[in-house]
């Protein structure tokens, strides 16, 4: 049933409940449930929100309700934050019930979000018609930045600013390399097949080499996404964010991939989550990485916004590079002397959440 408008100076942005975050779980399963009971889908909510990545306050699901009755199942929408490494958030789960869709709810809540992670100090005056601005909750707020990925266009998500209209969070990078597996076959020789469990040692040290790089990363560089940037930011793939499969060179410790699967929208596709390469190293990696794919049934593998340095090798060994209009990587910038020309460096499906 389509329930009339609530005007939104009587909203505000709360932490969910227990019950709330079961009944949000509930909400989204009819669409992202997939194949599994809503029973099996709840057990798995359940199951990740225990993983690393969200345990110990990491994760807050935040949900728009009447300033008045802020414990209610009848919110009007919800979505996930989840804190990470230099106070930085990943926003992910952005989620209206189709009966109270149409009425500036979602948009609402993303600009009030920014209210409840950000430093208020770097944020325009508080719009009047909003009434008061949500209650800052502990450990929940100074961040510095804060990304998502848009499978509603572009506008939705820029237009939800702190202060409405603009300023909200601007697309950066949505670029893919894609191959085909084809059916060429190799030997293992030289190489490292990696658990879970083995990948979790190598984030830790991957996450030195990725500030390391990021110290010495130069603005004047032409070949990034905004014009002279101001600054790089990027998120690590430690304490969790990055568990999935993966391979090594058995000669090079520097040379390896992680990857996951995405099964929607069907045929499955193998997604590189976290890749480090040379231009020496990498044909033999992606040969690998195919491999992999083609040996269980999947038939393309792709890569987000892949290194400079390594697209006209991609180019050579299969590779298409893309614009994608789908899963659109977008941040917006809170620090100091806050402007637009930031750069997201590594911006890989390990940064999904």
């Amino acid at each position: 049933m389509i329930q009339p408008k609530v005007d939104l100076a009587s909203l505000s942005l709360f932490p969910a409940t227990h019950a709330q975050v079961r009944e949000s779980w509930r909400r989204t399963w009819p669409q992202w449930g997939g194949a599994l009971s809503l029973t099996e889908y709840l057990a798995r909510e359940a199951e990740m929100e225990s993983m690393d990545h969200a345990k110990d306050g990491k994760m807050i699901i935040w949900v728009l309700a009447r300033r008045n009755d802020p414990t209610t199942l009848d919110f009007m929408c919800s979505c996930e934050a989840f804190k990470r490494s230099v106070t930085c958030y990943a926003i992910a789960s952005v989620f209206t019930p189709p009966s109270k869709r149409g009425r500036g709810y979602a948009s609402h809540m993303m600009s009030l979000l920014h209210w409840v992670i950000a430093s208020r100090a770097n944020l325009p005056k508080f719009p009047e018609a909003w009434g008061a601005p949500p209650e800052q909750v502990a450990g929940a707020s100074e961040g510095l930045f804060s990304c998502l990925y848009s499978d509603v266009g572009e506008d939705f998500y820029r237009s939800a600013g702190p202060g409405g209209k603009e300023g909200g969070w601007e697309t950066r990078g949505a670029v893919s390399t894609i191959w085909d597996v084809g059916a060429e076959e190799g030997d293992d020789d030289g190489w490292t097949w990696l658990t879970q469990k083995q990948l979790n040692g190598l984030w830790d040290r991957d996450a030195g080499r990725i500030n390391k790089e990021l110290a010495n990363m130069s603005t004047s560089d032409t070949s990034y996404e905004v014009e002279c940037p101001a600054a790089f930011v990027t998120y690590l793939p430690t304490n969790g964010v990055c568990r999935f499969w993966g391979i090594q060179s058995s000669n090079d410790p520097d040379t390896y991939a992680s990857w996951s699967v995405d099964l929607r929208p069907p045929p499955p596709t193998l997604i590189i989550t976290r890749l480090s390469a040379s231009e020496e190293t990498f044909p033999g990696l992606i040969a690998k990485i195919r491999q992999a794919a083609r040996r269980s049934g999947i038939g393309k593998v792709e890569v987000w916004k892949l290194g400079e340095g390594l697209k006209d090798i991609a180019e050579r060994t299969g590779g298409r590079t893309v614009i994608r209009d789908e899963h659109l990587p977008q941040m917006v910038w809170y620090g100091p002397g806050a402007t637009g020309n930031i750069e997201w460096a590594y911006n890989e499906k390990f940064s999904w959440c």
